[in-house]
């Protein structure tokens, strides 16, 4: 008799192990995990069924119902946190995509190693045919009063390669870096060298660049970029913007700003200490009216956001935008929506700027300025073509956005570049054309 009790003891215990998360499930109301750099489904599949009754019948249904109830179980956030602390602890790896960490917990893009040693390496021909159209549009631009400035920012393989694990490490024949530097100079284009400021800098600095958890510059970093390209700007254009200042400097342990952006990626359940001191200027622009009229359209990849969140665009670059890997419009120009800039006249959005800069970091050179550049030299040099060529695709430009913007379908996408080991742009233009018709 109480071999049978313990039994149903047993039976009732493990019962209630496996009904518990259905049950919580059940009585949370709200179950969206706070995950950071995860695509979460939150579109319910019951509003899409009453849309379309065919889903229930093609299986479509059964398959989003399931993703969604993944994503929206109870304990997912915790069990997820459980998991990545258990690989950071036991096996030393992050659960972050396309990222490693190096010695001392420093965290790196796999991207910006393999960048830093060349490892990413286009080859001098391609360099050189991208900077040949990119000089024939500076020299069609300056003639309309305009300046092209290629800004060529440091990232953080290359600045912190001490703290890279030495299984990545091996002689440097070449970079992206370097060709595009030695061809630009030659081919007399207007260039900011960020990188090399950096390390100029590197053994004198007074504070980190680069913080231990961030993926960006250290805020402290971003306000001595940002002066110095307000500077060379200045010079370059014959102007004179508001300055970036200040006065004080906040030195703390725990980071700030997005000097830990990789960090909360992690997901962990407990965070490792911040052993490191990190600088926190107290940023003002000079309010001269008179002097913020020069603007200045940026196209950039993520280095750029931490000077658009300082407000480099509204104080010091006349209102300019922020297009964001030439895609995203920021601010968007139609408040409420999600603008790209396929959607835009390029031709009157160019020319209403008098300085264009171009600022990617180096583990983003193979595709410096994505088609900005190509899309540029082809308005000004064959503009009939340009324009057939993007009603052409428009269509899938369409579609590309509607990927974007709904998380079901970003996921499949991100799914399909993880499976595939393409980048996620490419991803998505490959289930564009599906959903356009086009093989």
């Amino acid at each position: 008799m109480t071999k049978r009790k313990t039994y149903n003891i047993f039976v009732f215990i493990a019962f209630a192990a496996i009904s518990y998360p259905m049950i919580m499930g059940i009585l949370k109301k709200d179950n969206k995990p706070n995950l950071t750099g995860i695509v979460i489904n939150n579109v319910k599949p019951d509003s899409l069924l009453k849309l379309d009754k065919g889903m229930w019948f093609s299986g479509e249904y059964q398959s989003l119902k399931d993703d969604y109830n993944n994503d929206h179980w109870a304990f997912k956030e915790t069990f997820v946190r459980l998991n990545n602390q258990f690989y950071y602890k036991a096996f030393n790896q992050i659960r972050v995509n396309a990222f490693v960490l190096g010695k001392d917990n420093y965290v790196y893009s796999e991207g910006y190693i393999f960048s830093a040693f060349g490892d990413d390496y286009v080859g001098e021909d391609k360099i050189l045919s991208k900077l040949q159209k990119a000089k024939i549009v500076q020299d069609s631009l300056k003639k309309k009063g305009i300046d092209l400035l290629l800004v060529f920012a440091p990232g953080k393989g290359e600045y912190c390669i001490e703290q890279i694990e030495d299984k990545y490490k091996h002689p440097i024949t070449h970079t992206n870096y370097q060709t595009y530097i030695t061809e630009s100079k030659k081919l007399g284009i207007n260039v900011l060298d960020l990188k090399a400021y950096f390390q100029k800098l590197k053994p004198t600095t007074p504070y980190p660049l680069f913080p231990k958890f961030g993926h960006h510059w250290s805020f402290y970093g971003e306000c001595l970029a940002v002066d110095t390209i307000i500077g060379h700007i200045e010079n370059l254009h014959h102007c004179d913007l508001p300055d970036i200042v200040w006065k004080k400097i906040d030195v703390v342990d725990s980071s700030r700003s997005r000097d830990a952006d990789v960090l909360k990626s992690m997901n962990l359940y407990k965070n490792p200490v911040q052993n490191m001191k990190l600088a926190y200027p107290e940023v003002m622009f000079e309010q001269d009216s008179t002097k913020n009229r020069t603007r200045v359209l940026t196209i950039a990849d993520s280095y750029w956001y931490g000077p658009v969140y300082m407000g480099v665009g509204q104080s010091s670059f006349a209102g300019g935008q922020f297009w964001y890997y030439y895609n995203k419009v920021i601010p968007s120009p139609t408040p409420g929506e999600k603008v790209e800039v396929w959607q835009l006249d390029l031709k009157q959005q160019i020319e209403s700027n008098q300085v264009i800069m171009l600022l990617y970091s180096d583990g983003n050179l193979p595709t410096y300025a994505n088609t900005f550049i190509e899309d540029a030299y082809e308005l000004y040099t064959n503009p009939k073509g340009y324009h057939a060529r993007i009603a052409k695709n428009k269509t899938i430009k369409e579609f590309e956005k509607q990927i974007r913007e709904k998380p079901v379908l970003l996921k499949k996408a991100t799914k399909k570049s993880q499976d595939l080991q393409i980048p996620l742009d490419s991803a998505i233009k490959l289930d564009a054309m599906k959903l356009a018709g086009i093989n």
